[in-house]
């Protein structure tokens, strides 16, 4: 790596942070700790972290609302630490804009390795050719200088996965992506999990970027492929 990346974790469990510390440590990152949710968030604006590990189970705020606070103000990349092992629970740790997750009891080399993917992954987002790139009259825009997407001029937060799907359909618009290459872009090689988590990404970036969820001109639906970008564009 080209700099020592920095890694926030918030988890109240002593053992559990000391043995993760230990083993980011161990592979060159720089770590901080916190064990409550009010300080996690603190620290998170003083920090400003590459990554943060966030587990669901904290005294005070739940895991569930510091994602959606940090997902406010940022697409920084979140790994959550879960006991829940329902599909359900994951898909909805995912759908408000955790990037990857992890569930109880699990090793610190194991970690390090989802870490190391889910960096890779946000380091290389695909860039499209224009740094604004705008559809249908500036209906919606997309300013790759700013990482800002626009909905009739309103900011719009997508969450890191939304964000790189986005990116990745507007890059070739004729192109249509099956479950299993979205799996790649949004989630990467490593993850070993539900396809249907592609579906809630698309569902949710839909409700932020369609005006008619039922005739989306944007995100659109190839039956028995998968799916493609649609929508006049306009380059900046």
């Amino acid at each position: 790596m080209d700099k020592q990346k920095k890694i926030l974790i918030i988890d109240d469990e002593q053992m559990i942070t000391d043995v993760v510390r230990s083993y980011l440590e161990h592979n060159d990152f720089n770590v901080h700790v916190e064990h409550n949710g009010k300080e996690g968030l603190k620290a998170f604006r003083d920090v400003k972290p590459d990554l943060v590990v966030l587990d669901l189970m904290l005294p005070d705020l739940s895991g569930e609302e510091i994602c959606k606070e940090i997902r406010r103000s940022s697409r920084t990349p979140i790994i959550m630490l879960t006991a829940k092992v329902e599909e359900e629970d994951i898909l909805t740790g995912l759908d408000i804009g955790a990037d990857d997750y992890m569930t109880k009891p699990f090793s610190g080399k194991q970690l390090v390795g989802r870490v190391k993917a889910v960096l890779r992954r946000t380091d290389s987002d695909p860039i499209p050719l224009f740094n604004i790139m705008t559809f249908n009259d500036g209906d919606l825009e997309i300013n790759l200088e700013n990482n800002e997407v626009r909905k009739k001029g309103e900011l719009i937060r997508l969450t890191p996965s939304e964000y790189r799907i986005l990116l990745s359909l507007i890059k070739y618009p004729n192109k249509t992506y099956s479950r299993d290459e979205l799996i790649f872009i949004a989630l990467g090689e490593d993850f070993d999990g539900y396809d249907r988590i592609i579906d809630t990404h698309i569902k949710k970036l839909r409700q932020k970027v369609e005006d008619d969820l039922k005739n989306p001109k944007y995100i659109q639906t190839v039956h028995g492929f998968g799916y493609k970008f649609g929508g006049g564009k306009n380059e900046t």
